[in-house]
């Protein structure tokens, strides 16, 4: 009788993803931690491209605290828009450009501004953030920031306003608060929603 060979099936590990490059996007992130089948490796992920600009947007989209002064919902656009081929809101301008292949991240990398580099304004889209911006100001930032935007970077802020990121991706918030249990507070902090006494990362 032949003896039946055993096969350990190898743990996959931090070190067997893909390394993204230098500064990726928070897209490029967000995608590689949603695409791992353990909450573990998720986390890792999460861990390994920590940065304030990733910190921010899953503070303002778990964080309870967090409350968006912007409309919710489709963002309305009716100029053409360069960056995409799709005449239509915003939102879905967006998205159907999010899951088309019509321009490469190369061709985009250096052509569009990032979460990285816009989100030290994002207090202005928060309450208690600049209470002196009116309404029609702050959403025609908002939009126009959204227009300079890699279109999967403006899908993120579309669906972190409305605290929905995780009906992207596949993340939750215990696996936020595995990979970043110093700011695990946040999420059950009874504090008013102000930006004064929130801890995300400063824009000093």
């Amino acid at each position: 009788m032949t003896p039946q060979k055993t096969t350990t099936k190898k743990t996959k590990t931090i070190d067997d993803l893909p390394e993204l490059q230098p500064n990726p996007f928070m897209h490029e992130i967000l995608d590689l931690a949603s695409k791992q089948r353990s909450t573990t490796l998720k986390a890792e992920v999460l861990k390994k491209y920590r940065c304030d600009p990733l910190v921010t947007i899953l503070i303002w989209n778990f964080d309870d605290t967090c409350k968006s002064v912007l409309p919710e919902g489709e963002v309305p656009y009716s100029q053409p828009d360069e960056q995409t081929p799709f005449d239509d809101t915003l939102s879905s301008s967006m998205n159907k450009a999010a899951n088309s292949d019509y321009m490469p991240d190369e061709a985009v990398r250096n052509k569009h501004t990032s979460i990285r580099k816009e989100y030290q304004n994002f207090y202005n889209y928060l309450q208690g953030g600049n209470p002196g911006l009116s309404g029609l100001r702050r959403e025609t930032m908002f939009i126009q920031m959204l227009e300079g935007l890699h279109p999967k970077e403006a899908e993120i802020m579309v669906l972190v306003k409305d605290h929905q990121l995780q009906k992207r991706y596949k993340l939750t918030l215990s696996i936020i608060q595995t990979a970043y249990p110093d700011i695990c507070l946040l999420y059950t902090s009874p504090s008013p929603r102000d930006l004064s006494t929130s801890r995300m990362p400063s824009s000093a």
